[in-house]
């Protein structure tokens, strides 16, 4: 089963829904504000950072995880999601979704193609 442009899209958009109901709150630079002192938030040493469940549209079993000092790498990391599914997908975070997944934000993705279907990826850190 391969996804449509269109149902990765409405994926995609369901998941931001969701992810705005849920209230997962992010971190900001007040670096640009004169008044306010900076913003130096880095993510708690215990802090992880992945996805499973229904996070993972249509999942199967699949798991993401990303340690924590990935997030200030200076170039894209990819990683398997294979998790208890029977068979392996891999995602890919460029420096930026890096960095906005250490500033709290949630980063959506598009696995790979394997036993012809996908997944989109909805990434967060907690």
């Amino acid at each position: 089963m391969t996804i449509t442009r269109k149902e990765f899209l409405g994926a995609a958009a369901g998941g931001t829904v969701l992810l705005l109901l849920q209230g997962c709150g992010g971190g900001g630079d007040d670096s640009d504000d004169d008044d306010a002192p900076p913003s130096n938030n880095p993510p708690p040493s215990g802090q992880t950072c992945g996805a499973s469940g229904a996070a993972i549209a249509g999942n199967h079993g699949h798991t993401l995880s990303i340690p924590s000092a990935d997030l200030d790498s200076a170039t894209s990391r990819s990683y398997d999601i294979t998790g208890t599914a029977d068979h392996g997908h891999s995602v890919t975070f460029s420096p930026a979704q890096l960095q906005s997944l250490k500033a709290g934000q949630n980063v959506m993705v598009l696995s790979t193609t394997d036993s012809a279907h996908e997944h989109v990826v909805s990434a967060s850190c907690t």
